[in-house]
């Protein structure tokens, strides 16, 4: 078996951190039995481009219990948990492609070597895998099912493929369930995000202007929590119904441009390019706290950052320090790379859970269904959302309501007025 990781022997301590994080992955354990009964997935190839950490681990598991055949590469160079690709590898027999900290080069061939399985399936985090298939690989399209998306990043890229009618097979965009982007992206962003500036960084957030780009849910789960944490928040946003619900919440919205000589912590959230730019970077306090925690590094412009330096020397892990013409030092975090996975471990694993479940689920749907649908992005079929959300709900011992026969009437009804 071929794979490429850092250290085969630390596959022990992976193996105690996977078990741990699927202690809380209720409704994911229970997608695995019936896998494991019933094998929907048999005789498939399935490549998959994820952030390899601790709960991948659990959705590579409960695919492989359906009978898939799975690789798995490293969709971010900075997100890997090297003793979770190690466990992979040595426990589970999987082939795995995925270093911590590995160039460019070096993720861009961990992707080909994923592809070389010649998946019938495809999973990714951002689209990467997908983006390579159709520009470089074309000759796999004829043997791909289907595929899913799990990140908000990768399905504006799948959308802009689907409606320039490029895209060359179904995918379905799993970060647009509701079980996944209100809790995974809202509460597992807010956490986590959190969590990696104060471990990159171990600086007090109480009191501190913090400045949010993007009002999405990932967005409006790290404005929560930095509120939670007593941060003086700022939203920067560009669409006008998110910056009036921004406004609503009780926060301040500005452009960026108002935003940057006020804040001590700035966050990207926005799956765009260039959010905040060298104009940007030079209006800031000296000591200004800079990092991404959207898919991809472009929302910071670091070559602009770079080009009104002098100086730039990495003064703690994950912390680079730039130290402007102006004498100012700015701080970035993790690379620019999405700062809940270099510096932290991701999101919980039980908002991941439903996430997963997702996943496993969606690609179950498309073994069984994708000779019926067209070569655009679907959302995950509602009756997959609801029944995670029963899974989950019946996990945490919660019990709700039914209607009624005479309340079903009613709701399908148009005769019955007051």
């Amino acid at each position: 078996m071929d794979f490429d990781i850092k250290d085969i022997k630390l596959a022990g301590q992976g193996a105690l951190r996977i078990e741990w994080a699927m202690q809380s992955m209720p409704v994911l354990k229970s997608i695995q039995k019936r896998f494991a009964k019933e094998k929907p997935l048999k005789g498939f190839r399935l490549a998959a481009c994820l952030h390899v950490t601790t709960e991948t681990a659990g959705l590579v598991r409960t695919l492989k219990a359906g009978g898939a055949d799975v690789t798995l590469c490293a969709s971010n160079p900075l997100s890997t948990q090297d003793d979770v690709a190690a466990a992979l590898v040595q426990q589970d027999r999987v082939p795995v492609f995925a270093i911590k900290g590995e160039d460019s080069e070096t993720y861009y061939r961990h992707i080909y070597a994923a592809l070389a399985a010649q998946p019938h399936l495809t999973m990714d985090d951002g689209a990467d895998l997908v983006s390579t298939i159709h520009s470089e690989k074309r000759e796999l399209l004829k043997g791909i099912l289907g595929g899913t998306e799990e990140t908000t990043t990768g399905v504006i890229r799948l959308r802009s493929m689907a409606d320039s009618r490029v895209l060359a097979y179904p995918i379905i965009a799993v970060n647009d369930a509701n079980t996944k982007h209100l809790f995974d992206n809202r509460y597992g962003t807010g956490q986590s995000t959190i969590d990696g500036i104060i471990r990159a960084t171990n600086r007090l957030l109480a009191g501190s202007v913090f400045v949010v780009c993007g009002y999405g849910w990932c967005g409006r789960g790290v404005a929560q929590r930095a509120t939670g944490q007593g941060a003086n928040v700022i939203i920067v946003e560009v669409d006008p119904l998110k910056a009036l619900e921004a406004v609503m919440d009780g926060y301040r919205v500005m452009p960026i441009a108002e935003a940057a000589p006020l804040g001590d912590f700035f966050v990207t959230l926005t799956g765009d390019i260039k959010v905040i730019r060298k104009e940007h970077f030079a209006a800031m306090k000296s000591g200004a706290i800079v990092a991404n925690s959207g898919h991809f590094n472009v929302e910071l412009d670091l070559k602009g950052l770079a080009q009104i330096s002098r100086k730039r020397r990495q003064i703690r892990e994950y912390v680079e320090e730039f130290t402007l013409t102006s004498g100012k030092k700015i701080n970035v975090l993790g690379e620019g790379r999405l700062i809940n996975l270099a510096a932290a471990e991701g999101h919980p694993s039980s908002v991941m859970d439903m996430s997963f479940a997702n996943q496993a689920l969606c690609s179950e749907y498309l073994v069984r269904e994708a000779k019926n649908l067209k070569k655009t992005v679907y959302t995950v079929p509602e009756e997959i959302d609801r029944e995670i959300a029963r899974l989950k709900l019946a996990a945490m011992g919660i019990k709700i309501d039914t209607l009624t026969a005479e309340q079903k009437k009613y709701l399908a009804s148009w005769e019955m007025g007051t």
